[in-house]
């Protein structure tokens, strides 16, 4: 089979499986396509969690009880919305680079009737999240149970140390974007995507405040996998 053929069959699985596990009657899928064509319309690229994997997210989130989620990385919202129209009891800080990306994420938030309860901070990630680990020294914001790291590559570890330090006690940390169509195990590859890939994954291996694993993902987004860290 070639590659085109198991990308094929991949989102053919996907789709199928999809279409049956969250049927368009249910009442978030309105403003789910809403923000996927509007981030389409804005000209923002297509790199946004796939729909089974955000799910994912949102339902282990449901499962543990979270009240608060940091995502570094907004884009749309589509990941946001999933995660806060999945989870009544959710607030969802998010943070974004680009101010054009965080203006259409803000309407799809807004049109989804999540504006209370998503939180958009535009600036550079690592900076950002200093500045809320500052806040939560400081009581001014609550702990986070959960966390989705899908932004700059190079950055990977940076974000993750910050958000080990700020964690709830057993709280999850998700890093996107990790395997990168498996290249993350070519030591020779100088790609600083790469690099910052596979520096979360060695680091995290070593660090005594979590446990981690690297699951390997295959779908319509392609053959990738993210790193999942509990905190002990």
């Amino acid at each position: 089979m070639s590659g085109a053929q198991q990308r094929d069959l991949w989102t053919a699985v996907d789709e199928y499986a999809f279409s049956h596990s969250h049927p368009t009657s249910r009442p978030n899928t309105k403003a789910l396509q809403h923000a996927a064509e509007a981030s389409k319309e804005a000209g923002l690229p297509n790199i946004a969690a796939s729909s089974s994997q955000a799910k994912f997210l949102a339902i282990t989130i449901r499962a543990l009880g979270v009240t608060h989620a940091l995502e570094i990385g907004t884009l749309g919202a589509s990941t946001a919305i999933w995660l806060a129209s999945e989870n009544p009891q959710l607030h969802v800080t998010s943070i974004e680079y680009d101010p054009g990306n965080a203006e259409v994420a803000r309407k799809n938030v807004e049109f989804a009737g999540l504006s209370d309860r998503v939180e958009i901070i535009v600036g550079a990630g690592i900076d950002v999240i200093r500045e809320l680990k500052q806040e939560v020294l400081d009581g001014k914001r609550p702990r986070f149970g959960f966390f989705f790291i899908d932004a700059d590559k190079e950055n990977n570890w940076n974000y993750f140390d910050v958000a080990a330090d700020i964690a709830t006690k057993r709280g999850l940390i998700v890093v996107d974007n990790v395997v990168r169509q498996g290249r993350v195990a070519d030591a020779s590859n100088t790609d600083a995507r790469i690099i910052g890939s596979r520096q979360v994954i060695e680091n995290a291996g070593k660090d005594a405040r979590v446990d981690s694993v690297v699951l390997q993902t295959v779908g319509d987004k392609g053959h990738d996998g993210w790193l999942w860290a509990v905190v002990n």
